[in-house]
């Protein structure tokens, strides 16, 4: 009898509970930062570099996943670009740098200085850290990235 009641008592305090510290939600597009060190910018914080000699360039692809065919081999996920999105384009402080919108072809792009970037004497190795926001279908998102520069 007590070895039930010991069990009855392990069960009623196994719950579901929600997670405190990470709210997971899927991000609704994904988006790619070009010209990324990594080839595609899909790491957790994709750096481009840019020459402190030059003004910045900046874009980000935006593409909805279309899985209705991921069983089949054939067809599997296609990327749809999303066109006409407002995005907006902010330092990790808040800072906005920009209000931008995707093209047809789902890209947006932008070309500031560093000193618009709030680096007045730009040097090797300074660095911007960028969130990239938007909402699609009313998911809001965001996207990390970072552009470093380079001789």
């Amino acid at each position: 009898m007590s070895t039930l009641l010991a069990a009855g008592s392990l069960l009623a305090g196994c719950e579901k509970k929600e997670d405190p510290f990470v709210d997971r939600v899927v991000a609704p597009v994904l988006v790619v930062v070009e010209g990324a060190s990594d080839g595609g910018g899909l790491t957790a914080e994709p750096v481009v570099t840019q020459k402190i000699s030059a003004p910045v360039t900046m874009s980000v692809k935006i593409f909805e996943l279309d899985k209705s065919g991921i069983l089949d081999y054939t067809v599997g996920i296609d990327s749809i670009p999303v066109t006409s999105l407002a995005i907006k384009l902010t330092k990790r402080d808040g800072t906005a740098i920009a209000d931008l919108t995707t093209d047809n072809t789902g890209k947006a792009s932008l070309t500031k200085t560093w000193a618009e970037l709030g680096i007045t004497a730009p040097a090797v190795g300074s660095s911007v850290s960028l969130t990239w926001r938007g909402e699609y279908k009313g998911q809001a998102f965001s996207r990390l990235s970072r552009v470093q520069g380079v001789n």
